[in-house]
């Protein structure tokens, strides 16, 4: 049994004039985070705790429910809501333990052949002293390439920041989706414009030129769809926008449900290899 509702979704509102304007709605302290989401989409969902490594990491929550009546496996980074929960949470941002239990649970997937879903929601991977000693970089590696072959369905969505290689991490599927006002990029505003123009103040010019933006990201065939948010957002309209993504994420498992898994795994292969625009030229006649 599903717990959502099938109610038809608001009409979307006007949408934001400017990728600085998305940023601070991805960043809405409203904003619907991976468990909000879970609660009104997964029925009998059971959380899946530890690396069996190290510890638990609650910046990224895992388990196993029913979507639809279909079994599936779900991967979500989790902000806090309040202090206490942003500090338990580490403000959404994942540790290495963390990666690895997200891999655990995905072989987990894997041996009982459940589709995946992850859902993007992080300022990017904890840059600590003690996260960068227990391997931060190559816990993120190993999660590029295992994930790359995984034989089972994989969607991924982008529910509100997508920072980074600490998104990435969670990031390679068959398919890969943003929710209207979220955003992805590789670097943050503030970040990006601290390195070129030496001072965060000009962020809003450094948003616009990256490209973070869920059109932005569509027209550069960097994702397969958007997922529209009613009203004025998903800060708003929390229940509209659950139901819009559990369509999307229904009509998507049909879809990739007839795919062996040779065939997931050559396609998800080729959609990364074709990302991006490279050219080769000598620099003197031959």
């Amino acid at each position: 049994m599903s717990s959502q509702s099938p109610a038809p979704a608001p009409t979307p509102g006007p949408a934001p004039g400017s990728a600085w304007e998305r940023v601070q709605l991805a960043r809405h302290p409203k904003r619907p985070h991976s468990l909000d989401y879970i609660q009104r989409m997964i029925a009998g969902f059971q959380e899946i705790h530890g690396d069996r490594r190290y510890a638990d990491d609650p910046a990224i929550v895992t388990g196993f429910g029913y979507l639809s009546d279909r079994p599936v496996m779900v991967l979500g980074q989790q902000k806090g809501r309040d202090t206490k929960q942003k500090l338990h949470r580490n403000f959404g941002m994942p540790k290495p333990e963390g990666y690895r239990k997200a891999m655990r649970v995905m072989e987990l997937a894997a041996k009982f052949q459940r589709p995946i879903i992850t859902l993007l929601d992080t300022p990017g991977a904890y840059p600590g002293i003690d996260a960068e000693e227990r391997g931060q970089a190559e816990a993120i590696a190993y999660n590029l390439r295992e994930m790359s072959r995984l034989p089972i369905p994989i969607i991924v969505v982008v529910i509100g920041e997508g920072g980074s290689g600490g998104a990435l991490a969670l990031g390679v599927g068959n398919r890969i989706f943003m929710l209207e006002n979220a955003v992805y990029s590789v670097i943050s505003p503030e970040s990006c414009a601290a390195i070129i123009w030496r001072d965060s103040a000009h962020a809003e010019k450094a948003a616009a030129a990256l490209r973070l933006t869920a059109p932005d990201l569509l027209k550069l065939n960097l994702i397969d769809g958007i997922i529209e948010e009613a009203g004025e957002g998903a800060h708003a309209e929390p229940d509209a926008a659950s139901f819009n993504l559990s369509q999307t994420l229904i009509r998507t498992l049909d879809e990739l449900a007839p795919l062996s898994p040779d065939q997931l795994i050559e396609e998800r292969c080729k959609k990364f290899r074709q990302m991006g625009n490279f050219f080769e030229e000598t620099a003197f006649p031959l």
